[in-house]
């Protein structure tokens, strides 16, 4: 059976030139002055209770370039604005469908400068890139390579706080194929102590990189408080700070990257918990090294690599009682506070590792979602001292 092939985004680091550099500029303000405009516009006619669509966006673009104030728009290509009016649409489509709040306006401090090209917007000959409107092909540090062959459908230029420019090209990866079927599963327990926890019993060390560069980012965000606003001294500093940031979220990547891609290769089936990361930053004292171990990033990584390589991720509802569960009797305890690490089962005496014992009962439970379909509700009582994944544990078993 043919599988379908597997579009990557390869992101390398370049360094323009200064024309390239004040060309690329310009076309992120001019993206954002489109977005803005349609976005205004789409928001006025909506006040008015009338639909408008990219083609009528698209026509407004046309006339704006005609106009003496918005004339400077024809100096970039046109590509990205007509780009910048898709991601609207896209925006719009997901409000209605009701998976995204209602689009905001850009901005110029704030917002994201990138601007994304089409096929007929560049031109990539001989390992090669020149964007519209430039003479020179992008000087693009190829820290890795291509796959063989390929033809990249779109190119995303843009710059992040730190100053750095990065050029992103979307293109057919057939290397990516599903692995052979393993036979190990795992459940994976996240935490703050450890980042992860395994059902195997190994325990992966929180790297907590935000706290390596604390003292530094600390020290650079008070010299920044000290400058003049709008004065050259505070963007200076300011970039400083975000090249701490950037540094530490470079190195968070690098690191989840590494670790998801290796759980994938030797597993066949992965068992997270459903955590809503989203609520739980909201505890002050824990946000920070919540956030530093970026739980939704890690997450997300699992499910699109497991989706390329043939592997199934499955997510255990967060109210199941993995922590307080015997994983060898099945019962349930009263109470389990966080500070308590280690546990013993008043039934069969078993001690044990909080969250191994939590990666144990997730595995089993999502192994007996894989088998039977059955539900990963919370366990309200243990009928007769055993609960549901302990049965298909039992089942499973030669």
């Amino acid at each position: 059976m043919a599988t379908a092939q597997v579009k990557r985004a390869f992101k390398y680091r370049f360094y323009p030139t200064d024309e390239q550099a004040a060309e690329l500029s310009r076309t992120f303000g001019c993206v954002r002055k489109v977005y803005n405009l349609a976005l205004a516009a789409r928001t006025q006619a909506w006040a008015r209770q009338e639909r408008v669509n990219y083609n009528a966006t698209s026509a407004m673009l046309t006339a704006w370039k005609k106009t003496e104030e918005l004339a400077f728009l024809n100096e970039v290509s046109s590509v990205p604005l007509q780009q910048c009016l898709r991601h609207l649409q896209t925006a719009f489509t997901h409000f209605f469908a009701k998976r995204a709040k209602y689009p905001r306006f850009k901005s110029k401090k704030k917002s994201r400068r990138s601007a994304e090209y089409t096929t007929s917007g560049f031109r990539f000959r001989d390992g090669k890139l020149t964007l519209a409107k430039m003479v020179e092909s992008l000087d693009i540090l190829w820290s890795r390579p291509l796959p063989e062959g390929a033809k990249p459908s779109t190119v995303t230029v843009s710059q992040d706080a730190a100053g750095r420019w990065f050029v992103s090209l979307l293109c057919e990866d057939p290397s990516v194929k599903p692995l052979p079927t393993a036979d190990a599963a795992v459940g994976i327990d996240v935490g703050l102590d450890h980042l992860l926890t395994l059902s195997t019993g190994e325990k992966i060390a929180n790297p907590r990189h935000e706290r390596r560069d604390r003292a530094r980012l600390a020290l650079a965000q008070r010299r920044l408080e000290k400058k003049e606003q709008g004065s050259a001294n505070r963007a200076k500093a300011r970039r400083k700070v975000a090249k701490i940031y950037a540094r530490i979220a470079d190195r968070r990547r690098d690191g989840l990257h590494k670790l998801t891609t290796r759980l994938v290769r030797e597993n066949q089936t992965l068992v997270v918990e459903d955590l809503t990361v989203r609520n739980m930053v909201k505890n002050r004292s824990l946000a920070r090294s919540i956030s530093d171990a970026a739980w939704a990033a890690f997450r997300n990584m699992l499910e699109y690599k497991a989706a390329w390589y043939g592997r199934e991720v499955i997510a255990v509802d967060r109210f199941f009682p993995s922590s307080k569960l015997c994983s060898t009797c099945g019962t349930l305890q009263d109470k389990m506070p966080l500070h308590v690490r280690t546990w013993m089962c008043d039934s069969c005496g078993t001690t044990h590792d909080r969250d191994v014992n939590a990666a144990k009962n997730l595995l089993a439970v999502g192994l007996t979602v894989t088998a039977c379909g059955a539900g990963v509700r919370p366990q309200r009582s243990t009928p007769g001292g055993q609960s549901v994944m302990k049965q298909e544990t039992q089942r499973r078993d030669p």
